[in-house]
């Protein structure tokens, strides 16, 4: 009976040895496996990391290069631009009447001017106020040749004008028009043309700021809208000439139509020019929109003395008889603020938004204003 007991007892002792032996082995292969996913997953994650570690290398040995290069872009870039047009590039001379006591004399007057192709044709472009009332008008090459021009249309108001001239095909070589648009400040330009009859002088800036309004008598007083302000010197003589970005495309024409303007330069955006052309090219005027309104730019001064929220906007003083403003019931003491759903921040936007809206007789302008009633 012992012994039967005895073999009973081993026989359970042997059971619970395996039971306890497959449970640990169990653990042990449930750990082992645990730490082969670890192992697995960390080995995946170190493989990644390095392949971001070789990326980052080359993008730094990339970034390491361009630095290097940095200095390239304002000395070769530049005068490979240079190279490119220069031979473009034209003085524009005319002779004006000046009326004395002692009789009329002829005087001569020079600005600058580059070749464009126009669906074919071939121009020169420059500026309206250099060869307004010009007789004898000429345009001579980088290479000291001179050929008779005539001019084919302008306009005063966006100071343009484009000429044709005999110049043999072989001396005509356009330069490329791109969009004004995408224009950013502080972006680097190049300005080609002829400063007090210095021929082929470059100068080099940065866009200073866009959409800037300005005045001269010679537009009797009306201001040319959304002018590039650049930090390039334009002197008289760079009039007309070409404002080019780093790809040697045109994206403005140089104007000095502003009288002491202290080493600021301004250019007429290269859209302006491309609005234009089809209207010029054929020797019509631009039809320019027009509100028929005098106003003055909104101060915190004059926004309070009237009683209005809004200190920006610009203020109308007048309206003038029979024009579109009136017909829409505008009169002086409205505060324009907003204009196609774009704010209105002075008076030079207002030229600007109007300026540059495809709108002609019979169509709507949608104006918010402001009025203290």
């Amino acid at each position: 009976m012992n012994e039967h007991n005895e073999t009973f007892t081993l026989k359970v002792l042997f059971v619970i040895f395996l039971i306890l032996n497959l449970g640990a082995t169990s653990l042990l292969s449930l750990r082992i496996f645990e730490l082969q996913r670890i192992v697995s997953s960390q080995t995946s994650q170190i493989t990644k990391l390095n392949r971001q570690i070789s990326q980052m290398r080359d993008e730094l040995s990339f970034l390491e290069g361009e630095v290097q290069d940095f200095p390239s872009l304002f000395t070769t870039s530049f005068s490979d631009v240079y190279n490119e047009v220069k031979d473009s590039v034209v003085v524009v001379r005319g002779k004006v009447v000046r009326h004395t006591l002692f009789g009329d004399e002829y005087v001569t007057v020079q600005g600058s001017g580059f070749v464009y192709n126009y669906s074919g044709e071939i121009i020169i472009v420059t500026n309206n106020h250099v060869v307004e009332g010009c007789v004898n008008i000429t345009v001579s090459f980088l290479n000291g040749e001179t050929y008779r021009a005539k001019i084919i249309g302008s306009d005063v108001y966006s100071d343009l004008a484009i000429l044709s001239t005999d110049a043999p095909s072989s001396m005509l070589k356009p330069l490329v028009v791109a969009s004004s648009s995408s224009l950013r400040v502080g972006q680097p330009i190049i300005a080609v043309g002829n400063p007090f009859g210095l021929a082929g002088s470059m100068t080099v800036g940065v866009i200073s700021q866009l959409g800037r309004a300005i005045s001269e008598s010679a537009t009797g007083g009306y201001l040319i809208a959304d002018v590039i302000q650049i930090s390039a010197p334009i002197n008289p003589g760079n009039s007309g000439g070409p404002l080019l970005n780093v790809l040697g495309e045109v994206v403005g024409i140089t104007t000095a139509i502003v009288k002491d303007s202290q080493g600021v330069g301004f250019a007429i955006p290269s859209d302006t020019l491309l609005r234009e052309l089809p209207y010029l090219i054929e020797g019509r005027p631009y039809p320019h929109p027009w509100l028929g309104v005098k106003g003055v730019d909104m101060t915190f001064d004059i926004a309070k003395a009237m009683n209005l929220n809004v200190t920006y906007g610009w203020l109308i003083v007048e309206v003038l008889p029979n024009s579109p403003a009136e017909k829409a019931g505008l009169r002086g003491g409205n505060k324009v603020v907003d204009i196609g759903g774009v704010a209105v921040k002075i008076g030079g936007d207002v030229i600007i938004m109007v300026n540059g809206t495809r709108i002609r007789n019979g169509d709507d302008l949608s104006t918010y204003l402001e009025r203290n009633t």
